[in-house]
């Protein structure tokens, strides 16, 4: 992929102005966090040289939702943990899994 990690700092920077990332008080630089996964990301990418167009875009919207989906249950655990109230969207969600079954 033609991007530099540098590149995708810059621009995950970009993206939290609109949804920012609550770092809390981790004891690591936010600067040093994101360019750790902007190595990793431009690392996989490179590995995918060889892939079809397609295959290297499912791919890596198949790691975006595994990101997602860890993200929430993640943001659950610790609502739960503190004894939060999830927000209405993911109670909704939560209610339709649980009405359909999955839960």
């Amino acid at each position: 992929m033609p991007i530099k990690p540098e590149d995708l700092a810059a621009l995950m920077r970009e993206v939290e102005r609109e949804d920012p990332i609550d770092f809390a008080d981790l004891p690591f630089p936010e600067d040093d966090l994101r360019a750790l996964v902007a190595n990793h990301l431009c690392e996989m990418a490179a590995a995918m040289d060889n892939f079809s167009t397609e295959d290297r875009l499912l791919t890596l919207l198949a790691v975006s939702a595994k990101l997602v989906l860890e993200n929430l249950v993640l943001h659950i655990q610790l609502l739960r943990r503190h004894g939060l109230p999830v927000g209405a969207d993911v109670e909704a969600l939560l209610g339709r899994l649980r009405k359909s079954g999955d839960v």
